[in-house]
């Protein structure tokens, strides 16, 4: 059955310190069906306080969210970057595995050197995905966004790379690119068809083609993206994939909005389930 989960990164940030205890307050007061995990690089030194602490409070985390700095430290041209990405993205196997979470969401590229090296992320994935097998999880590399081609393009490789391999796919990534039409069109299909596409991050977008001054992260409903066509879309390809929801939900004072996401929430089932 369809989930409509949230991320944990859209209540835990900088500016609450990354407090993970927040997520006890947040199961009580947020009416998802459960969580995605977002690991914070500021975690590692902790995670001997942190997984035992998540582990107590008994939360329905079906995807964690991997470090999204492996993807950059796998682009990058620096030496020893790619022996640290690997030995962090082990850490993160080891997480999921003693949370026992079976999906892990990995940004295979990403930051300044984004996909300017991406046949070193490709290759690359071969020993991620081994290691993540090893530990009984299956990977979802998302749509990051690009700097030199686009994320798309990157699926279609990926894919022709190694075919069995599944996606979690972004909306706001999407929009980005100018790729949330592309996405429905026939000769996409074997994306949906094939079951590629095992989850979805529902995030609006308010900017234009790569503006990166808009590159926010919104509530369905700020931004210009036709979510009734796209759901329309995935109600008639019968998606049965689970949802995400990672708008940021709190003020710059680290208070958390939890109305605000209750609402977007609300408004996803109701597009969802009529």
């Amino acid at each position: 059955m369809k989930q409509v989960l949230c991320s944990t990164g859209a209540f835990i940030g900088k500016s609450n310190n990354r407090n993970h205890r927040l997520l006890d307050e947040c199961a009580k007061k947020v009416d998802c069906d459960g969580f995605e995990l977002m690991l914070y690089p500021a975690w590692y030194e902790i995670l001997d306080t942190v997984v035992p602490d998540i582990k107590k409070m008994s939360l329905n985390i079906p995807v964690l969210h991997s470090d999204k700095n492996i993807g950059e430290k796998i682009s990058s041209d620096e030496e020893g970057t790619l022996d640290e990405a690997l030995s962090r993205f082990e850490i993160n196997c080891q997480v999921a595995s003693d949370l026992e979470v079976r999906n892990m969401v990995l940004h295979l590229w990403g930051g300044i050197p984004s996909d300017k090296n991406i046949e070193k992320n490709i290759a690359v994935f071969a020993k991620l995905n081994a290691m993540a097998q090893k530990y009984g999880i299956t990977l979802l590399v998302e749509n990051v966004v690009c700097n030199r081609k686009d994320p798309m393009t990157h699926f279609l490789e990926l894919y022709h790379a190694y075919p069995d391999i599944s996606f979690t796919f972004d909306t706001k990534m999407a929009a980005f690119h100018g790729q949330m039409d592309m996405a429905c069109e026939k000769e996409w299909r074997w994306m949906w068809g094939g079951g590629h596409i095992k989850h979805l991050h529902i995030n609006d977008y308010n900017g234009g083609y790569m503006d990166w001054k808009n590159f926010n992260t919104l509530h369905i409903g700020e931004g210009k993206i036709d979510f009734d066509k796209f759901f329309s879309f995935l109600h008639d390809i019968g998606y049965s994939g689970d949802y995400t929801i990672e708008a940021v939900s709190f003020k710059q004072s680290g208070e958390i909005e939890f109305e605000r996401m209750n609402n977007t929430i609300k408004t996803l089932r109701s597009k969802l389930y009529g």
